[in-house]
């Protein structure tokens, strides 16, 4: 039996941190080890960071995280339904976030034990797996 999470989270980055803090302590909860949920943490505000800072004019109106935990593993999946992204930078580009290129995408592949990306016609997606040691 697993339990599941699911939340919409504001496309501005201030509200990354929020995002990691659930997803964290959901891990916490499920009784992850403190690597574990550190890996989890940096991931998934990659993905955030990602979404919110990186590739559009403006911000996203809202991204969805569904945080799915298994017994033996937990399934991060971070939706970007390409609603608009109408909510104005007020910095072009995102000046909050070094240019990284795609390091955030490497960064979350060398902390993850699966990553798939999904980029459809609606939207982007990307679903995340670690494992429990």
């Amino acid at each position: 039996m697993s339990d599941l999470l699911r939340f919409s989270i504001p496309g501005r980055p201030e509200y990354v941190k929020i995002a990691k803090l659930a997803v964290g302590s959901a891990a916490g909860t499920a009784n992850f080890n403190i690597e574990a949920i550190e890996d989890i943490e940096i991931a998934l505000g990659e993905e955030c960071k990602n979404i919110t800072c990186h590739g559009f004019d403006g911000f996203s109106h809202f991204y969805e995280v569904e945080c799915r935990i298994d017994e033996d593993k937990i399934i991060i999946t971070v939706s970007d339904k390409a609603c608009e992204h109408g909510l104005a930078k007020y910095k072009k580009p995102c000046l909050d976030c070094p240019n990284e290129g795609n390091l955030g995408i490497y960064i979350i592949k060398s902390l993850m034990d699966e990553v798939e990306i999904v980029k459809a016609e609606d939207g982007n997606q990307i679903r995340m797996v670690k494992n429990k040691c």
